[in-house]
């Protein structure tokens, strides 16, 4: 199955629930650029064409890009995303000190930044402790030996099929 960038780009906007500081288009932007990351988590070898934006499979590799990979490449955003809110939300912090100010009866109160960016960083720790999991898991199952030598279904002339073993004294 062929995945397109805009596509995964716009399930990601959809999840991350259609952010007003985010556009589809700088998903897939970001995901056009950032191929590379998916290939050395998961040691594959997917790049962009650049007619269709697909994502496409070196010829003769044996690999494809299904739901895992993409969920994968998904995850990888979304520690770009929480990341770059934690960010914005420090820099915001330095320049924001009040939390309630209460006159004549008027009360304004002002969102914490440092504990919105302490979520952001645990969102981001949660998400990079998940994806650590599933490219082990990925990585395992996805493992193929480089090289097989040998049939181990032929017996070798060299080797008797009957084994003589020494017997021990008092036997």
């Amino acid at each position: 199955m062929t995945y397109k960038i805009v596509d995964i780009a716009d399930e990601i906007y959809r999840e991350l629930g259609e952010p007003s500081d985010l556009s589809i288009a700088s998903i897939a932007f970001w995901l056009r650029t950032n191929i590379g990351d998916l290939n050395i988590l998961i040691n594959k070898k997917f790049y962009i064409t650049n007619d269709t934006l697909e994502i496409g499979i070196e010829e003769g590799s044996g690999d494809e890009f299904n739901s895992i990979e993409k969920s994968i490449f998904k995850m990888i955003f979304s520690i770009h995303y929480y990341e770059r809110l934690f960010r914005n939300a420090l820099g915001a912090a330095s320049t924001d000190s009040v939390l309630s100010v209460t006159d004549d009866g008027s009360t304004v109160v002002k969102v914490n930044k440092n504990e919105l960016a302490k979520t952001y960083a645990e969102l981001r720790r949660q998400i990079s402790d998940e994806l650590m999991v599933l490219t082990k898991n990925y990585n395992l199952n996805e493992a193929k030996p480089l090289q097989v030598a040998g049939d181990d279904t032929i017996p070798s002339p060299y080797y008797s099929q009957t084994y003589n073993v020494p017997r021990t004294i008092g036997q």
